[in-house]
């Protein structure tokens, strides 16, 4: 039983990386399964063959029905329990030894490498140990912890199960055999069924509390790191309404009016299509005198071309020009009576030509 120094030795390497249920596991693992075997389980099954005995006198007769009674020895059960139980603890400590070997190797090559993973546009991986030096659970290091758990209790059960059906969880000092070299059924008694009953038992009931220990931290875990993202999300979504979200005293710059800030008014129900100008207005930027008087001046000089009178609708919209407010017309000096008797001979002579 001196091999189990090396496996405990990793094992208790890979304590400082388990949560505190794991380490209470491990304690288990230690104290009641691989100190108890080392010590005592070869002074209890020490004479199990040989305490073994028929009552018969036929050559090979005792070895079968001691092969038939015990498939496998117990002690040897046990120690093939302990190393597979062990082994996912194992793998997750050599993948944190991979890890931490792996970060070692950024560090060192962070220096040389940096300028070239910046033109690549790689992204370095975040550090598996925290500001304590700690190995922190999270990420594929995370999932590697979950699989030995589960890991760990399917072989819990399956250990318990075939240990049920090879030879249960008790001796009996009376054993029949009828296989064949022997001659006819013959009666088999072992040596201290008691003891090693209660043995069986200690052992079961060891391999129960580690059973159940995996599935405590198997619950610990998914309820803590629920329980972190939980708090997350609700830390994430006060600072998104905070920041969506701004208070009345603060002034939002070029930020239309839009009905979801509240300091603001809401927007007009429509936008004109089209521009609405009152041309009529006399204070207008364009008048409306200046298009009607190109327009009278045009018609005249038509007329006058045409050798003709000018237009009674041009005449009246030259007086409907002049009767309104602002025009040039009115704001001109009236002529005198001579001149304007003088102006009309002369346009009517022009008109006669």
């Amino acid at each position: 039983m001196g091999d189990f120094s090396s496996l405990g030795k990793l094992l208790e390497s890979a304590q400082e990386h388990s949560t505190v249920v794991g380490k209470v596991w491990l304690t288990v693992l230690f104290i009641f399964r691989i100190l108890v075997l080392s010590a005592a389980a070869e002074k209890v099954w020490g004479d199990e063959q040989s305490g073994f005995t028929c009552d018969t006198k036929q050559p090979g007769c005792q070895n079968v029905c001691y092969d038939v009674t015990f498939p496998i020895s117990h002690i040897r059960f046990w120690v093939l329990q302990i190393i597979f139980v062990s082994t996912p603890t194992l793998i997750y400590l050599g993948h944190i030894l991979h890890l931490v070997r792996m970060e070692q190797k950024l560090k060192s090559n962070e220096t040389s490498g940096a300028d070239k993973q910046a033109l690549l546009g790689h992204k370095p991986k975040g550090p598996i140990r925290d500001e304590q030096g700690k190995i922190c659970l999270k990420g594929v290091l995370l999932r590697t912890y979950v699989f030995n758990i589960i890991f760990k209790t399917l072989f819990e059960v399956g250990f318990i199960v075939a240990q049920y059906f090879l030879y249960g969880f008790e001796l009996k000092p009376l054993y029949t055999c009828s296989r064949w070299p022997c001659p006819n059924t013959v009666n088999c008694y072992i040596s201290r069924p008691t003891e090693k009953t209660i043995f069986i038992i200690f052992m079961l009931a060891v391999a129960c509390v580690s059973l159940l220990l995996n599935l405590v931290e198997m619950y610990h875990l998914g309820f803590t790191k629920c329980r972190q993202g939980l708090r997350y999300r609700r830390a994430h979504s006060v600072c998104d309404t905070e920041s969506k979200v701004p208070s009345e005293d603060v002034v939002v710059p070029f930020v239309q009016n839009y009905p979801y800030f509240p300091a603001h008014a809401p927007p007009p129900a429509s936008f004109p299509t089209e521009p609405h100008f009152n041309l009529s207005e006399p204070d207008g930027t364009f008048p409306v005198h200046n298009s009607r008087s190109v327009y009278k001046q045009n018609r005249e000089n038509m007329a006058v071309e045409r050798n003709g009178k000018p237009d009674t609708a041009d005449v009246k919209i030259s007086k409907t020009v002049s009767s309104v407010p602002g025009s040039p017309s009115s704001q001109q000096r009236r002529p005198s009576h001579s001149s304007r008797y003088s102006s009309n001979k002369t346009r009517m002579d022009d008109l006669k030509i």
